[in-house]
């Protein structure tokens, strides 16, 4: 009984440890370097400045805050959430200047480490908002798929009845 409260203990310790860690490391990327104004950026924007390369870098960055947040058991529908945040920043990132500005604005990483930490809080309520906020996303891209093949279609329309004519 004692070994396995002392397992227990140490896993605590490292989970903290860890925890800790990701908290550094979003910060890093996200808020360590002050701009004059009083906003803050982080290693993430100025590594995003170098095109393709600097953005996958960033990626890959955050991608490793997700892949510790799915070794300190976070549930999938939270660890969605993450991967949802980290490529809205990839995807808008990709854009040139805009999304340099944006990627210092949306601050992935220390959002997902308060995802994080709001699930070791209260995990049962983390999980239900998170996976309400994936079915949204999940119900805005069908709606999305839906109207476009709609205005596709159209525009095919539009096109035979153009060649018909």
């Amino acid at each position: 009984m004692r070994r396995d409260h002392d397992s227990e203990h140490r896993r605590a310790e490292r989970d903290a440890r860890t925890r800790e860690q990701l908290q550094a490391l979003a910060w890093l990327l996200d808020s360590s370097i002050r701009l004059p104004g009083g906003f803050r950026i982080g290693v993430d924007a100025l590594i995003g400045l170098v095109p393709f390369f600097g953005d996958a870098a960033g990626v890959l960055l955050s991608a490793w805050i997700v892949s510790q947040a799915a070794k300190l058991g976070v549930p999938r529908a939270v660890l969605m959430r993450m991967i949802l945040n980290v490529a809205v920043e990839g995807l808008v990132g990709l854009v040139p200047l805009a999304g340099d500005v944006f990627d210092a604005a949306w601050k992935a990483n220390q959002r997902n480490v308060r995802l994080l930490e709001r699930h070791m809080g209260d995990p049962a309520e983390t999980a239900r908002s998170s996976r309400r906020f994936v079915l949204l996303v999940l119900a805005l891209v069908v709606l999305l798929v839906v109207l476009m093949s709609m205005l596709s279609a159209l525009f095919v329309g539009w096109i035979v009845s153009a060649l018909a004519a």
